[in-house]
Parts: structure tokens; sequence; C-alpha cells
């Protein structure tokens, strides 16, 4: 029997003899068996050394576990309690005994059934709270995150083509050759377009240190709040990669649990607080390639299952052609036009640009930081110029990707819509105005009893924006619509 095959058949006794003395059930993953108590739960790691994993001394099993420990603190500080030693004898093992280590292990605090997103995705109990909640957790954790030197070696272009392609060969048994050859094709040639791009990003700073593997079976609903567990320890590489890599192991899963709603509102979320939309060009392929990596995690474990299946799905559709299209809010403050934006992201897929948001992160602020305490009247002429430059110019970059765009801006100049209008038919998309009214009570009865906003539009710009509007023009009514009903 081989060196590796012999540790392996005594680790496997030993974590069994373990599981009965802590009353415990065990489960086993090709890397690790994890041992499911009443309270806690340990993860153990196997003697192997694969072509992605070297854990075959206990040196290196007790490094990883504490770098386990140390990394996934990050995002689910409350469930990683520390390193177990397992002692004793191999026919009785005890956890943190007397005597030598025989082993070590990640030593974890279970939680509920039912309470892992996968779970809450596939039982219609997933909402916008938990995805907005994931959203703003991962996006301040991103912000923070320490970033890779642009020499590092790490998440390079010929890099990110190789581990999509290998990801391609992995899950090849699941597709013909007509889709495997297309898919190919598509990666290859998003490949050379994008390597602008990448080396560009990793340049900038957006390559950190990472989880590395957000799908929805790794997040889950806590007591005090969304965590992330089970980032990846074991290579580097997996991990410090572009945080826009990051976030598509959530928008991807989210749309192959059939959350495209969900998918799109958490995308937004990000997108608020990170200011990152210049990354949007590379998403399609950072969905793809995690999407297939699923595909081939799901085909080993099970050939040819219906969650196999469904990842290549998701694959093959996030590489059709975008939709792109333009929709413009118009409307006074408090005229539901934040509201009406986020059921279009919703309903299209679309990615939005909030005024309130881009003209406070114009100026150096965090979208729900109070500009009026630091002495600045945000809603002067100039600023409000600037804003719509700038929210121009990243429509521009997000249409060319091929996404649907919501401005949610006033728009009460007719200037300002002409210039949106101008954007839609230089790219040759379609153009939408989604008029916002209520009445004036209305209006300012909404504005005293908003919190929690990043607009900062009281009834004093209410007034000073009436004095000023441009009602839309008869040509401009056709383009017009209501906002979306519910």
């Amino acid at each position: 029997m081989p060196i590796q095959d012999e540790a392996l058949l005594s680790a496997r006794e030993r974590v069994h003899a373990l599981a009965r003395v802590a009353g415990a059930r065990v489960i086993e993953t090709h890397i690790s068996w994890v041992l499911l108590g009443p309270e806690l739960a340990w993860k153990i790691k196997k003697p192997v050394h694969l072509p992605f994993v070297d854990y075959a001394s206990l040196q290196a099993r007790r490094h990883f576990c504490e770098e386990e420990v140390r990394l996934n603190r990050r995002l689910a500080p409350s469930l990683y309690l520390g390193v177990t030693r397992i002692t004793g004898t191999p026919n009785s093992p005890q956890l943190d005994g007397e005597g030598p280590v025989l082993e070590y292990a990640v030593r974890m605090r279970r939680f509920a059934p039912g309470a892992l997103f996968c779970e809450k995705a596939d039982a219609g109990e997933l909402g916008a709270g938990d995805v907005d909640e994931l959203a703003a957790l991962l996006a301040g954790f991103h912000q923070n995150a320490p970033r890779a030197d642009a020499a590092s070696g790490f998440a390079g272009a010929p890099q990110r083509r190789q581990a999509a392609l290998a990801a391609l060969e992995g899950a090849r048994p699941l597709m013909d050759d007509a889709a495997h050859a297309a898919l190919m094709a598509w990666l290859e040639a998003e490949a050379v377009v994008l390597t602008p791009l990448w080396t560009a990003r990793l340049a900038d700073g957006h390559v950190r240190e990472c989880h590395g593997d957000l799908h929805l079976a790794n997040v889950v609903r806590l007591e005090g709040g969304v965590a992330a567990f089970d980032g990846i320890e074991f290579e580097p590489a997996l991990r410090w990669i572009d945080v826009l890599d990051d976030i598509a192991f959530v928008v991807m899963d989210l749309c192959a649990h059939q959350r495209r709603d969900l998918c799109f509102r958490f995308l937004n979320a990000w997108l608020d607080v990170t200011g990152d939309h210049a990354g949007l060009p590379a998403l399609r392929f950072a969905v793809v390639y995690r999407a297939l990596v699923r595909a081939q995690v799901e085909q080993l474990r099970s050939p040819g299952s219906q969650a196999a299946r469904r990842y290549l799905d998701t694959a093959l559709a996030w590489t059709a052609p975008g939709n792109a299209r333009l929709f413009i809010t118009h409307g006074l403050p408090g005229s539901g036009k934040t509201f009406a934006s986020q059921r279009i992201v919703e309903r299209e897929g679309a990615i939005r640009l909030r005024s309130d948001v881009e003209r406070k992160r114009l100026h150096g602020l965090a979208m729900l930081e109070d500009s009026r305490a630091k002495g600045m009247d945000l809603y002067q002429a100039d600023a409000t110029e600037r804003t719509y430059t700038h929210l121009f110019a990243v429509a521009r970059t997000v249409l060319q990707a091929g996404y649907p765009v919501v401005l949610d801006a006033a728009f009460l100049r007719r200037a300002e819509r002409d210039q949106a209008h101008a954007l839609a038919l230089a790219l040759g998309v379609p153009f939408c105005i989604v008029d916002c009214e209520a009445p004036l009570d209305v209006l300012r009865a909404r504005l005293l009893a908003r919190r929690g906003d990043a607009s900062e539009a009281d009834a004093t710009v209410l007034d000073r924006l009436r004095e000023t509007a441009e009602p839309l023009s008869a040509r401009e009514r056709a383009y017009a619509q209501a906002p979306p009903a519910g």
C-alpha cells in the first residue's frame, strides 16, 4: 500500500474513533473530515498531497489549520474558535488532552440547520435584507483587504485565462462538443479583450486577499448577522484575486439558484459602497469561470447531477450578448425615483447609478455620510453639473459592457435629459424616461420622514428644484413610462 494511502487509512480510523468519543457525526470531503457535535464542529485535514494542496505532513496541517482560523475570522469571527490538538492514542484519541499531538483540527461553533444561503434560497426564504447585509459585509471587507503587489504574480492575465480553461476542462464531461467548443472560443476571445483591464486592475490595487470561495453554501445567517466562512486557506493564488472575481461567485450562485433579482440587487448594493463600476466589463468572464468551477465540483461529487448541469447552464447563459438599454428617472425629491429604479434593477438585471450616492463619492463622502455636518452644500449648480458628467461617463462604460443602466437622478432640466438621450443614440441602445410624480404634500411628508438614505434633499432643496424644473416635452413624452408597479 502506498505511504499516502496508508496514512490516510490510519487517519480515517482515528477520526472515526474520535467521533465516537465526541459524540459527533462525520462528514467527509476530498480534502478533510468534519466532525459535527451538538454545539461544536471540528475540521480535520486529510494527510494528502494533491496538485492543488499539500497536507502530507503534520506540520503542514497545523499551519493550514492556523491559516484557516486566521483568514475566516475576517468574515465569520463568531464561528472560528481556534485550533484544537488531538492527543491520546490512535485507538483512544482525545480533544486537547495530555500527551503528544496526533493531529490538529479547526474548532468551530455550529449554526442552525437551514441557515445557509443556499438552503434559504432553495426554501424560498432568502430575502432582500439578506443580500443587502451580505453586500455591505463584503464591500467593507474588500475595501480594507490587503492589496497584492503588481509583481506578486497573482491574478495576472495569463493566470486568469489558464484558470478558466482548466475549469472548463474540469466540467468537460457535462457538455457536448459544440458547447465545449463554444465556451472555449468565448473564454479565449474574452481573455484577449480583457487583458488590458485585468493588467490595469492589478496595477491599481484591485487584487486583494479575498475569501476565494463565496458560493451560497459558504454564506450563513447567524443570530448576530450574516457571515461568510470556509474561505480558501490552502492556496494563496485562489484568494489573492480581484475583488470583482470574489463577488462574482455570489452573483453567479444567486443566478444559478434562480434568483436573478437578488443577484442584481446584491451587485448594485456592493457597487454603491465600492464604486467599482469600472470593473464591470470583466464581470461576465468572472461569472462564467465561477459557474464552471462549481459545475466541476458538483460533477466530481455526483456525476451528471442536476446541480452540475445547473451551473453549466449558468455559465452558458452568461456568455450570451448583453441587452443594454438606458433608463433615466425624472421627478422631484420624494417622488419615488429610487424605489422605482430598484424595481427596474431587479426586473431587468440592470446597473443603477444613483446621483445621491455618486454626488457624495465625488466629494469624498460615503453614501450615508452627512455633508452638511462638514459644511458642504452638494446641491449647488456646479456640484450637480459635475455629478451628471460623472453619471454619463460611468453609464457609457457599463452600457458598452452590455448591461442595462438606470440613472437614478432628478433629470429636471431638459438639457440633462437631452444628454442622456444623446448617449443612448450614440451607443445605439433603447432609451426610456421613468416619470415619477406625487402631490406636493406627499413629497414634503416623505422628505420629513426620510432616514438612513443617501439623499439629503429637504424641503428647501425641493422648493429650489420646483422653481427650476422643466416639464417633459411632447417629444420626451414618447419615451416616458410610469414607474413599475408593486
